[in-house]
């Protein structure tokens, strides 16, 4: 399957949705940064399963229609920085679906994620990667769990990684930097963290108006379950 996760960039690449999801095939689209108010049902063939109520910039995922079925969705809210206090654009900081594979019979778990932004301090991030992941492991009894989105690291990702491995799971970064808007800063920030998936390749696509460039996850739920 090919999953699209994407930064909006409070909004502003929204216009691009349709066109990504019709030049790549995608089947399952993972928003970050969307005004969840003006978000249509559906994008060129995937229906919106949910979009998060309490931010002023949210989180959304679509899946296509006639491959999956959403079985349960989930948003959490994560411990807040400074900048989530002060501002208050994000309440709910993970929205996730459990869904079926129609043809396959099989179930697994897709997130779409936003950490606290560059100004709180890596810490944070992880506590938030942390929880979000313990949160997406309660939905379901060693279901595969697939996590992308905007996870504001872009340095010391080794640290970052062996913390996700210790939890169980996989951090993969895609084939290039996802983010260009300042040049001290510029980096992989949109990446996935996985468990009983097997990941393809992961692709950066060409940039629009986010100050993010989307990425293409293909991957596939592992014959297996974890244990």
């Amino acid at each position: 399957m090919k999953v699209i996760s994407y930064n909006l960039n409070k909004h502003k690449a929204f216009g691009e949705l349709e066109e990504l999801v019709e030049s790549t095939g995608a089947d399952i689209l993972c928003l970050q940064e969307a005004v969840s108010g003006e978000l249509p049902g559906d994008i060129a063939g995937l229906q919106l399963v949910d979009a998060t109520a309490r931010n002023r910039l949210g989180l959304a995922v679509y899946l296509r229609r006639n491959t999956f079925t959403a079985l349960e969705v989930r948003s959490l809210a994560l411990k807040k920085s400074l900048h989530d206090r002060v501002l208050k654009p994000a309440e709910e900081r993970m929205l996730a679906v459990r869904l079926r594979d129609i043809d396959h019979g099989r179930e697994f778990i897709v997130a779409s994620f936003h950490a606290a932004p560059l100004t709180a301090l890596n810490s944070l991030r992880r506590k938030q990667i942390s929880a979000a992941l313990g949160e997406l492991a309660s939905l379901g009894d060693d279901l595969p769990i697939l996590m992308v989105g905007d996870y504001n690291y872009p340095v010391f990702k080794e640290n970052l990684g062996q913390k996700v491995r210790e939890a169980g799971y996989d951090l993969s970064l895609s084939d290039a930097r996802t983010y260009t808007r300042y040049k001290f800063f510029r980096g992989h920030y949109d990446f996935a963290t996985s468990v009983g998936f097997d990941i393809d390749t992961i692709t950066t696509l060409p940039q629009g108006k986010s100050d993010h460039l989307p990425i293409l996850i293909t991957a596939a739920p592992k014959a297996a379950s974890r244990v």
